[in-house]
Order: C-alpha cells, then sequence, then structure tokens
C-alpha cells in the first residue's frame, strides 16, 4: 500500500494543492502490466434494437452518419477505445481513500468496496429515470443500469457504437442532443460527459434537460477544462502542446464553438434555471511524472488519449485554420515527439458541475 494514494479531502476535491512529483525510484518498469480479464464482472444482459448502423469516412477516419459533421470527433474503433482509457482514468481520479482505511486497503480494493465515482450528484438510492446524453460507447450508461436496477436508463448519441448486449433496463437511441427534446419528462438525472466542448449549444441541451427532469432532479455535466496547465517552470513557453489546444480554441470557435466551456458552466447552469450548482474539480495529470501510483496510472491514460485526441482532430482544425496537410503532418510529428518525451508536470483540470431543477413549491 502506497501512502502517498491517499488523498484528503482538499486534494480529491480542488485544484489548489499541487501533485507531488515522483522521484528517481518511484516509477518501477513492470507496474503497468496488464492484469488477465475479470470474467464475473459481466452482468446480466439483454439485447439492444438495431437501429442506423451507417458512418461517414473522411481522412481515413470514420465518423457518424446521421447528422454528419454536427460532431467533429471520428467514432471509430481508436476514438472509442480513448473514451475507455478516459473512463478508466477518472473512475481512478475520483478514488478516494479515507486514510483511516489505510490498514485494510488491499482487502477492500480487491472485494469492490472502494471504485471511484461515476457522478457526485446526490440522486438518492432508488432513482427511476435516467437519461445519458452523448453516451458514446455506452460503459458509463451498462455501469449505472447495473447500479440502479430498478430504474429505466437510456443513453443517446449520434453514432450507433454501442454493445448489442446491455442490461434488461438499459436502451440505446440515435439522436441528436442539441435537437428538441423528444425523450419524455420527469427524468431524475440527466448525465452529460465529454461533449459540451464540441457543441455548438450547450446553453440549449441545459435549459431542455431543466425543463424535461422532475421538479427537484439533477443534472451533471462532467468535461475537461481544455487548457494545459502547470504549476511548476517545467512546460516551456512554447510547448507544441499549449500551441495544439489554442489552435483547437480557435478552430472550433470559428463554428460557435467553446472547446474550454467546462470552466465556466455555473453561469450557464444558472441562465438555465438550475439552483444549488455545485462543482468538484480535479487535477488530472498527463505523463506519469507523479508520485502516487495511482495518479502514475492516470497520466497513463490521459497521456495515450491525448495523443489521439490530436490525430482525431488535427485533419479538421489544420483546414479551418488556413493550414496545408505538409504543416500538418509536421507539427503533429513534433507535438507527437514532445508528449512522449517532455519532463513537464502538465495537467488539465478535470470538472463534475451538478446542480438542481428547482423543486416543486
Amino acid at each position: 500500500m502506497d501512502p502517498e494514494d491517499l488523498w484528503g479531502s482538499e486534494t480529491m476535491v480542488g485544484s489548489g494543492s499541487e501533485i507531488a512529483v515522483a522521484g528517481p525510484g518511484d516509477v518501477q518498469d513492470d507496474e503497468f502490466e496488464t492484469s488477465d480479464f475479470d470474467a464475473s464482472s459481466i452482468s446480466r444482459f439483454g439485447s439492444v434494437p438495431s437501429s442506423i448502423y451507417q458512418h461517414a469516412y473522411e481522412n481515413g477516419r470514420r465518423y457518424h452518419k446521421y447528422r454528419y459533421g454536427t460532431y467533429p470527433i471520428p467514432n471509430d474503433e481508436t476514438e472509442q477505445n480513448r473514451e475507455e482509457m478516459k473512463h478508466v482514468a477518472i473512475l481512478e481520479l475520483t478514488r478516494y481513500i479515507p486514510s483511516y482505511f489505510a490498514p485494510l486497503l488491499r482487502y477492500l480494493i480487491a472485494y469492490g468496496y472502494i471504485r471511484g465515482k461515476n457522478f457526485f450528484a446526490p440522486i438518492g438510492d432508488h432513482p427511476k429515470k435516467i437519461i445519458d446524453l452523448g453516451t458514446g460507447t455506452g460503459t458509463w450508461a451498462i455501469e449505472i443500469a447495473d447500479m440502479f436496477p430498478s430504474a429505466e436508463v437510456v443513453g443517446c448519441d449520434l453514432s450507433p457504437i454501442q454493445p448489442f448486449w446491455v442490461p434488461s433496463n438499459l436502451r440505446f437511441i440515435v439522436d441528436d442532443i442539441e435537437d428538441e427534446w423528444v425523450h419524455g419528462d420527469n427524468w431524475d438525472f440527466v448525465h452529460i460527459r465529454q461533449v459540451f466542448p464540441a457543441l455548438q449549444d450547450p446553453p440549449g441541451v441545459c435549459r431542455q434537460s431543466c425543463s424535461h427532469l422532475k421538479p427537484g432532479g439533477w443534472i451533471e455535466i462532467q468535461d475537461f477544462g481544455g487548457i494545459v496547465k502547470c504549476d511548476d517552470d517545467t512546460l516551456p513557453a512554447d510547448s507544441l502542446l499549449t500551441k495544439f489546444h489554442e489552435m483547437t480554441i480557435e478552430a472550433l470557435s470559428k463554428r460557435g464553438i467553446r472547446w474550454t466551456i467546462a470552466n465556466d458552466m455555473e453561469q450557464v447552469l444558472s441562465d438555465a434555471g438550475f439552483v444549488n450548482i455545485q462543482c468538484k474539480k480535479f487535477k488530472c495529470p498527463i505523463g506519469i511524472w507523479p508520485k502516487a501510483k495511482r495518479l502514475r496510472l492516470v497520466g497513463l491514460y490521459t497521456k495515450s488519449a491525448c495523443a489521439d485526441l490530436m490525430d482525431a482532430l488535427a485533419p479538421r482544425i489544420f483546414p479551418m485554420l488556413s493550414k496545408s496537410p505538409q504543416e500538418m503532418k509536421e507539427f503533429l510529428g513534433s507535438a507527437h515527439n514532445e508528449l512522449q518525451t517532455t519532463d513537464a508536470h502538465i495537467y488539465l483540470d478535470y470538472f463534475f458541475w451538478y446542480a438542481q431543477r428547482p423543486p416543486a413549491d
């Protein structure tokens, strides 16, 4: 048991505390070797109906066919793997272990008593209706359906890339979450994860969500802040990683998209009619520079996800900035080299925003 993996509440919920940096002997060569698949984790499943199983292809990548061009990121296997890595990274990032549990840590983890947070909104133990907007691969929705077997759970996305076999209380639908709401009323919980930085109208999605939640129901929006940060002087001023995010912000703004909207959700939620607005913010390291082994694992996943994101976004943002394919190729080669070799202690903020529809009088 690594005592550095025990987070206090300030580190867990805030970005004010610095992450301890690993020393020369902290990182082991074999610490990230894969383990065997745990077959016991499979839950009971039912079938999911087929729908619009068509895709579009561009620059060697696969995109959603329905409303093609609405969402700028691919939906192919590479992107699905990136989504799964981010899911695991966030669960590790939010796994809080009180210090008085330290002697029992190994057993608590082994028997599944300590795991990360899929959400922070206080939705109670028996929600009846949960909808996941922008569900992607459906992993979050599947875990929530298993967590609340008596609830109706719906996952909605432009891409029909979810599994065919899912928990019996879960269904997936293909739809544009920026369209007029057609999913009924009285939802207990609306969940939106890692989607808003690529949408043109997040405020509209929030307004519709508020209208169709039951009084007192909750919304939660999870997302990265979209700005590469560093708490010391290890990040060069001319970093290409910083430059890439700046280019992304500039290019997507031409389409009315706010890449860094997660930093400013309080006003968006308030304007949409929500109350009891709360936020938890975590530092998500990029790379294996943290001292705590758990954070090194998070950093390893995040670095890989960032590498795949650059490859996914570059073919879209470089033409929008009037840059040639050759310029893109040269930039990506240098940026990938920096990502793999940098010693900078860099991270992204990760936000959990959650708020409540006003309860009925």
